[in-house]
């Protein structure tokens, strides 16, 4: 605590640990502090009696649920895209080396009271029973357009320019339904509502390669891959990597609160009463909720509160023990299943995610399911209903709502960098957009993401 660093990083949740890792590759001195005596913060995993004393304030679980050790419960359950950014962010940091990954097995959208498997490709749109006959007919010829989109190849633009062309013109040229575009848009391109439908279609487009070519990485029935024993796994391995590179972690450091100095740039982190001197503090919503400004006026020294983050919103979540797969997905293992807000007359998607055993993130059959959702009452197990009933009999079930965060500060004017709090999404994409916008704001540097795929392997079964 008696030295000065480059940069101080706040909570070891996932967005943090990422940075840390990161920024320490690039040769900053580097000090990682946490009032908690675990890695993860909001995104880590408990096992069964930590569970309990969160949900049930006791730490006597029954015992037919099976030992404690054996569970790896995530706070923030999410899958990572084969493909997508946080894979490249694993293998640029060559931190795949500390995990192992298996591919999950299934993704399903909700649609007219069933679920059903997303189609990722124009034979699977021929073979979905979302569509009938002629409508498989155009949602193929859709697909075969997008897989064969290539952005500086007008030959395959058929005379649209997509930075133009809104989403919904896209899917009016090539007659899909409503129907179809609510699953495309929200079970394949992964949007959140429905603002993008007058937004230009190139991303959509882009959205959907990535979850195609995701889909045919490892051959499963899903786009997504999970660390074995659970995501806590995610944020230790980035904070193995900052060790490696010279980065100082001091877990159980209680009350760090952040110090300005008169010109309202941060200074250091005191805890314990010792103090820290830094250049940059790096931390989630919870470690700046507000601070103290000072500044010099004339022979006078005037002091105001300043906000450096606001309430954007409320999640919602279930967290259910079971003894068997989720109803009418192949008994899978892993899955993923997105209810559309269109097919809950709801303003937001709601998103389950269930793995199992079979990722050691429980005693041998027993699964583990969570629904969530943007909260838009104060009544999650009435809210949730429409995703707790697919799940079928459950052995306990825990229900919560958090509260989310974004910053509001000015990082060029106090130098602190403050990252988004988790949504309700089941995948991580939202999660390392923020993780990359923070680093180019740290760094004034665009990270390197050009790596060989290849180099990424899931577990074998």
């Amino acid at each position: 605590m008696d030295e000065e660093y480059d940069v101080i990083v706040l909570g070891t949740g996932l967005k943090e640990c990422i940075l840390s890792g990161l920024l320490s590759v690039d040769g900053l001195k580097v000090l990682h502090m946490d009032r908690n005596d675990y890695y993860g913060g909001e995104s880590t995993s408990l096992n069964l009696i930590q569970l309990w004393k969160r949900f049930r304030g006791g730490d006597n679980p029954p015992a037919h649920l099976g030992s404690s050790r054996d569970y790896n419960v995530d706070m923030i359950p999410k899958y990572i895209m084969a493909n997508g950014a946080l894979v490249r962010v694993l293998i640029h940091t060559d931190v795949t080396k500390y995990l192992s990954f298996k591919a999950v097995e299934g993704s399903y959208v909700y649609n007219k009271g069933k679920i059903h498997k997303v189609p990722a490709t124009d034979m699977e749109a021929l073979k979905s029973p979302l569509m009938g006959f002629f409508e498989k007919r155009r949602a193929r010829t859709f697909f075969s357009y997008v897989h064969n989109y290539n952005e500086s190849d007008p030959k395959t633009h058929e005379g649209m320019d997509l930075t133009r062309v809104t989403t919904k013109e896209l899917f009016a040229k090539y007659g899909l339904d409503e129907n179809t575009v609510d699953f495309i848009g929200h079970a394949v391109a992964l949007h959140r509502d429905d603002y993008y439908l007058d937004e230009p279609a190139l991303d959509t487009v882009k959205r959907m390669q990535l979850y195609a070519e995701s889909f045919a990485r490892f051959g499963g029935g899903s786009s997504y891959i999970y660390p074995l024993y659970g995501l806590a796994e995610l944020p230790q391995a980035f904070a193995r990597l900052s060790a490696v590179y010279g980065g100082t972690y001091m877990l159980n450091k209680p009350d760090c609160k952040v110090e300005f100095d008169v010109e309202g740039k941060v200074c250091g982190v005191t805890s314990q009463g010792e103090t820290a001197k830094c250049k940059k503090v790096v931390c989630d919503p919870s470690y700046l909720p507000n601070k103290l400004v000072g500044r010099r006026f004339w022979a006078s020294f005037s002091v105001w509160k300043a906000n450096c983050v606001k309430k954007v919103g409320k999640v919602a979540r279930a967290i259910a023990i079971m003894s068997h797969p989720i109803p009418d997905t192949n008994d899978s293992h892993s899955v993923q299943i997105i209810l559309p807000q269109k097919q809950l007359c709801r303003k937001s998607d709601m998103y389950v995610f269930c793995c199992s055993y079979s990722h050691n993130v429980a005693p041998r059959g027993k699964f583990i399911a969570s629904v969530s959702s943007e909260a838009e009452t104060d009544h999650p197990e009435a809210e949730l209903k429409p995703g707790t009933d697919l799940l079928g009999h459950v052995d306990e079930i825990f229900f919560e709502t958090y509260d989310r965060y974004e910053p509001v500060n000015e990082p060029s004017l106090d130098n602190c960098f403050i990252s988004s709090s988790y949504d309700a999404t089941t995948h991580f994409e939202s999660t390392v957009s923020d993780v990359l916008n923070m680093y180019t704001l740290i760094t004034e540097k665009v990270l390197d993401l050009n790596v060989d795929l290849n180099a990424a392997s899931a577990a074998e079964d």
